[in-house]
């Protein structure tokens, strides 16, 4: 396959709402193209895209899968590359990688569920990673309650009406290309005079042709379609029936002959450069996903966007400016691994045990300096509390979560210092449950999930005076040290020092002032209300005294964190939580129940919009009620609602609340001393 041309390569991700029926396409697909020996299916585990134990078992894609095959129309070879990528929104980070390796998506719709919010991320996901080029498939024709008709004008309703069916079914178990067929029934022909209406807005001769004869030939709809493809202003729809092999034929041809290799695509560098997709040109290739394989390691792998890439190269990683070799190069379908010697424009291939080469780097022939911007990933929405179950477990723990987070950018991982947890943050309760799984599988690490604790602080809200006497006499040298301090209220943004030294006629040596710094500073770890962190605090040291024998650095340190507790207690501290602000996409139906969430949540709306045919609320709640929020709102959607959440503030805890929670926390106290 190496020596077919790059303008015969075509590479597309397929992308869809989960469940529309993307890896039974694919699985089509790699049985048309001899990739498989026989047509895989999801429901027997037979799948050639879900290989994995965790997509068996779940019964959804969960890693995207490149495949590589051969097509020959009209005597002419062409190199089909093509990635099944998960539907299910946990996965997004995958979505995300496989779409920025493609040319071009197919975006499947199931003809008895029409349009979903999946399908709708999907084609906004093409259009943020530049995706201009996006064609739909209609799947499931041989569903009971099918509907091509209602699928095509919802697709049309939804993205426009240069959405052009270019395949139709004719018939039970038919499908025909309306651009070959001599004659067709009035509603198909009626869709073929659209075909032609659209490819004459693409070109002015063209459209003079179309206005001059009331049509166009054949040959002259493909041109502006192509062209119009090419544009993003065409966007073809083809009629498929995945499981019988269906449409499979025609929507192939239309693909090779309609869509274009690449180049279609303009790859842009951080400096806005547009990166050609020429053999001759300097090596540029990026890594879109990294995984682990149980017996080569890690596996990067890589689109090569120009040049030519080829084993025993020495590349530049122009992401963390280290060299690396390239061993071997591999196309992989399940556990089947075929070595590849060359690779060029629009190739994917796996390259193993690369040293330092993550998701989102950028690969290069020594001496190049281009380097692909970093992959726009989601901002985690899931936090989990992980506690190895073993001392054996919690020896490997570090190491595990760090080789899932090299194959999972979209996972993150943080010890929070208040609370004294390892926190494993994820797009989902799904997306953690499979970590967690691997890291079972791949390291043999068992681990306890946990909702985690959440990372209170406090503060005050009026003017308190705090005093401290450390006196301390047992024989020889003893400790003193004397501050009188005040603590009060600091503004979001406030100028000025917040600790500052007001003492005069030398109360409390300067020399001695550093320590009650740092004694402040210790107190502040542990505030008077539950023991929280401190924050948004102002400190006067106005008063002391010292002894010129018995003063030390030590007496007033501690003299400092005992003032500072005073002052604290008598300046009314309360107890504050992190507010997340949520930007929630649903479907209009689901709206009331959201909203009417809310509240529940101690949370309130801020805003609504619609946004590419779904609405979008904009809210705010605590993190407290939010850790489980991935679930419920997939239980009150069915699946169709997704959401970001991200920091915005710190704000005061209701008395009612901050009651339990002190109570919570005097409790553990508690166990603690007595442990």
């Amino acid at each position: 396959m190496s020596e077919i041309p790059v303008a015969n390569v075509r590479n597309f991700v397929i992308l869809g709402h989960s469940g529309s029926g993307k890896t039974t396409l694919t699985d089509a697909v790699a049985f048309k193209l001899g990739i498989n020996d026989r047509l895989g299916l999801v429901a027997n585990g037979s799948s050639v895209s879900d290989t994995t134990e965790e997509e068996k078992a779940r019964k959804i894609t969960i890693f995207a899968s490149s495949f590589t095959g051969s097509y020959t129309l009209a005597g002419q070879a062409y190199k089909l590359v093509f990635t099944d990528a998960p539907g299910f929104m946990d996965f997004y980070g995958q979505m995300v990688g496989a779409a920025a390796a493609a040319d071009f998506a197919l975006i499947t719709v199931d003809a008895t569920s029409g349009v979903q919010v999946g399908t709708r991320k999907a084609w906004a996901l093409c259009k943020a990673c530049g995706l201009s080029t996006v064609a739909f498939a209609i799947t499931g024709l041989d569903k009971e309650n099918a509907n091509f008709d209602k699928t095509f004008a919802a697709i049309r309703e939804a993205f426009g009406v240069n959405c052009v069916p270019v395949t139709a079914p004719v018939g039970p178990g038919a499908v025909v290309n309306l651009l070959d067929a001599a004659e067709l029934p009035d509603n198909l022909a009626e869709i073929r005079n659209s075909l032609a209406e659209a490819a004459a807005e693409t070109d002015e001769a063209l459209m003079d042709k179309y206005f001059t004869d009331g049509t166009l030939s054949p040959e002259d709809i493909r041109k502006g379609l192509h062209d119009g493809i090419a544009a993003g202003s065409v966007h073809p729809i083809y009629a498929t029936l995945p499981l019988k092999g269906v449409g499979i034929p025609e929507m192939l041809d239309s693909l090779c002959r309609l869509l274009s290799g690449p180049g279609c695509r303009a790859f842009k560098d951080t400096k806005g450069n547009t990166i050609p997709s020429e053999t001759g040109a300097p090596l540029v290739a990026h890594v879109w996903r990294t995984a682990i394989d149980p017996f080569m390691g890690q596996l990067s792998y890589v689109r090569v966007i120009s040049g030519t890439l080829s084993s025993g190269m020495t590349l530049q990683n122009n992401s963390t400016d280290g060299k690396e070799t390239v061993s071997a190069m591999f196309h992989v379908v399940g556990k089947k691994q075929t070595a590849v010697t060359l690779a060029g424009p629009g190739d994917i291939v796996a390259l193993p045990k690369l040293k330092a080469t993550k998701t989102g780097h950028t690969l290069a022939a020594p001496g190049t300096a281009t380097r692909l911007p970093d992959l726009s990933l989601p901002p985690p929405v899931m936090y989990m509390a992980v506690a190895a179950k073993t001392q054996a477990d919690e020896d490997k723990l570090s190491t595990a979560i760090h080789r899932l987070l090299d194959a999972d950018p979209t996972l993150h991982f943080e010890k929070q210092v208040e609370t004294k947890q390892v926190i494993l943050k994820g797009l989902g309760d799904v997306h953690i449950d499979v970590a967690v799984s691997l890291m079972r599988s791949q390291s043999n690490v068992n681990v306890d999930l946990s909702v985690p604790k959440v990372p209170y602080r406090e503060t005050v809200t009026a003017l308190g005076d705090g005093h401290y006497r450390h006196k301390k006499q047992s024989g020889g040298r003893g400790q003193f040290g004397e501050v009188y301090l005040r603590v009060f209220p600091r503004r979001e943004g406030e100028a000025g020092e917040w600790f500052v030294d007001k003492t005069v006629g030398g109360s409390i040596p300067g020399n001695f002032m550093p320590a009650v710094l740092k004694g402040v500073n210790e107190g502040m770890l542990a505030g008077s209300v539950a023991g929280y962190p401190v924050q948004n605090i102002n400190v006067e040291v106005y008063d002391g005294s010292y002894h010129d024998v018995d003063s030390s650095e030590i007496a007033f340190k501690i003299a400092g964190s005992r003032a500072l507790r005073e002052g604290m207690a008598k300046a009314k501290p309360v107890l504050l939580e992190p507010i997340m602000r949520l930007k929630i996409t649903i479907p209009e139906a689901f709206m009331g129940a959201i909203s009417g969430d809310m509240p529940h949540k101690r949370g309130r709306v801020l805003g609504m919009e619609a946004e590419e045919g779904v609405q979008t609320i904009s809210a705010e709640a605590p993190l407290a009620e939010l850790f489980k929020y991935a679930a419920e709102l997939r239980s009150i959607t069915g699946g169709q609602g997704s959401f970001t959440m991200d920091f915005d503030r710190y704000d005061i805890v209701p008395s009612n609340v901050a009651q339990k929670i002190i109570a919570e926390a005097a409790k553990h106290r508690k166990a603690d001393d007595e442990d």
